[in-house]
């Protein structure tokens, strides 16, 4: 589901969940669950479509990318693709105050045996004016690899 641009920077984390596919899947696929496993998220809002329909639009709120004058950072996804049988789907970021728009997001999990998941995230996003590379790719890398591992307590919150 990514676009075939140039320049595109790209990035992917992986990481093991200790529970089924299933539970690992019932918590990433649902918006209304969110903060529970993405730090600095404190508010997801259905604003226009159904969850787990391509078109459908959230915003998500919170403190995932610092800005200088303390605001929030808020961003527009709208949904690529959702399938449930194989675990997976993209988002695209349609708008935000972080400078990612246009940035696909896409999750995946994979049974990894004896009741574990791998959960595995890939991005592209368009060149940040200002920003180098590896500083955007290290950062996307190290908050969605912190995601990941904070499934786990989410999981086991159910």
């Amino acid at each position: 589901a990514f676009e075939t641009k140039q320049g595109k920077w790209r990035g992917s984390v992986g990481g093991i969940v200790d529970a089924p596919i299933n539970k690992v899947w019932t918590i990433v696929s649902q918006t209304k669950k969110l903060p529970e496993w993405m730090p600095m998220v404190e508010r997801c809002t259905d604003l226009a479509g159904d969850e787990g329909v391509p078109g459908y639009i959230r915003l998500v709120s919170g403190f995932m990318f610092p800005q200088e004058n303390g605001e929030r950072s808020w961003i527009k996804e709208r949904l690529i693709s959702m399938d449930s049988s194989s675990h997976s789907y993209d988002y695209k970021m349609e708008a935000s105050n972080v400078g990612l728009d246009g940035s696909v997001n896409s999750l995946k999990l994979i049974d990894y045996g004896d009741d574990s998941t791998l959960v595995s995230w890939s991005f592209a996003t368009d060149p940040v004016e200002g920003a180098s590379e590896d500083s955007i790719i290290d950062y996307l890398g190290f908050l969605y690899k912190s995601c990941i591992n904070r499934i786990d307590s989410a999981i086991q919150k159910v």
